[in-house]
């Protein structure tokens, strides 16, 4: 799995310096330089908005868990699946160890959660943004068919986003009935396992099957959630559309939504990609070119949007390892403060 990241990454890479390569080094920087540090800043401070909205999607569908800390754990895991070199499973991964973390982003200490709560959140976050974002997709494509009724985009992206809405619902009843099915068969394969590492794996999957309960039988918070997701996908539409205007595109809001959500769509087929490097930029210099925009300025909005992320998602990595050191290093209460034991005679223990 290493080695294909690895490989992935540098294809990745090759491709886009192959695309510039082809749209010309100068046309593209003199494209990107025509946002200004004032209309970067802008972009930066409207994708902050956005994870403000995204962070009320999650705590929407777990209001159990501060607002703070999910929009801080959120964050971390966006900035791990752009920023590093990982794919988006990672990302998923970090997200719910930073879930796990009792300092926030926030910098507050707050209750502990353990495994099985962070993962439960965690789940249930991603398949309301993949159920907003099944919403976004087939928006995105009504505006491509009222545009380009022929074009070549309109039906693999149909037919994936069918493939994703039957996934999203197998996925949504895995979390509804996964913990019983490994409850009654799960037995087989942890049957050589020790005899407390099975019965903790077994209670683990029950814990874990309680929570989902939980939470999907509260069926008005997820459509809620779904709902911010959905406005959350509009919100980046909304974006590309202001940034196209400052590279003086001639791109209107419905197309915008457009491309954003058939290029959404290809981004997810491509998740084990890291950072979507190489198909995102072949996704908006394509679709791009279905709208009239030259390919310097379409691989400007990719590398923009990149831009961006990394403003955001460089200081808030650093920002989260800052926390968890300082966290491993506050000793804890109980190590520092030693009770004082009186002495008895006939006691085992020695008083120091």
């Amino acid at each position: 799995m290493k080695k294909l990241t690895i490989f992935l990454t540098l294809l990745g890479l090759v491709a886009i310096t192959a695309a510039m390569a082809w749209s010309g080094v100068g046309s593209v920087v003199h494209a990107v330089m025509r946002i200004g540090l004032g209309g970067f800043l802008l972009m930066v401070c409207c994708q902050l908005v956005v994870d403000g909205v995204l962070g009320l999607a999650w705590h929407a569908a777990v209001p159990e868990i501060g607002y703070l800390r999910l929009l801080g754990a959120r964050m971390v895991r966006d900035a791990a699946a752009t920023c590093l070199p990982f794919s988006q499973l990672g990302g998923i991964v970090i997200g719910i160890r930073a879930t796990c973390s009792g300092h926030g982003l926030h910098g507050r200490k707050s209750r502990q959660i353990d495994l099985p709560e962070a993962a439960c959140a965690n789940l249930v976050d991603i398949t309301t943004e993949v159920m907003g974002q099944v919403a976004f997709v087939l928006l995105g494509v009504a505006f491509l068919v009222a545009h380009q009724r022929n074009s070549p985009f309109v039906m693999p992206v149909i037919i994936g986003a069918v493939f994703l809405i039957a996934g999203t619902a197998g996925f949504i009843w895995t979390q509804k009935h996964g913990g019983h099915i490994f409850r009654r068969f799960g037995g087989m394969f942890t049957r050589s396992l020790a005899s407390q590492w099975h019965d903790s794996v077994l209670n683990g999957a029950d814990d874990v099957q309680e929570r989902m309960e939980q939470v999907w039988s509260h069926p008005g918070r997820i459509c809620l959630s779904a709902t911010y997701h959905l406005a959350g996908w509009l919100g980046s539409a909304g974006m590309l559309w202001l940034t196209a205007g400052f590279l003086g595109a001639p791109l209107s809001l419905p197309n915008a939504v457009a491309i954003e959500g058939v290029t959404c769509a290809v981004m997810s087929l491509g998740f084990l990609v890291p950072g979507s490097l190489g198909v995102q930029e072949g996704a908006y210099m394509a679709l791009g070119h279905t709208f009239g925009i030259d390919s310097s300025v379409s691989l400007g909005l990719s590398l923009l949007r990149r831009g961006r992320e990394l403003a955001i998602g460089i200081p808030v990595l650093l920002l989260w390892q800052f926390m968890e050191m300082r966290g491993l290093r506050t000793p804890s209460v109980s190590a520092s403060v030693k009770p004082d034991i009186p002495y008895s005679p006939g006691s085992s223990v020695v008083k120091e």
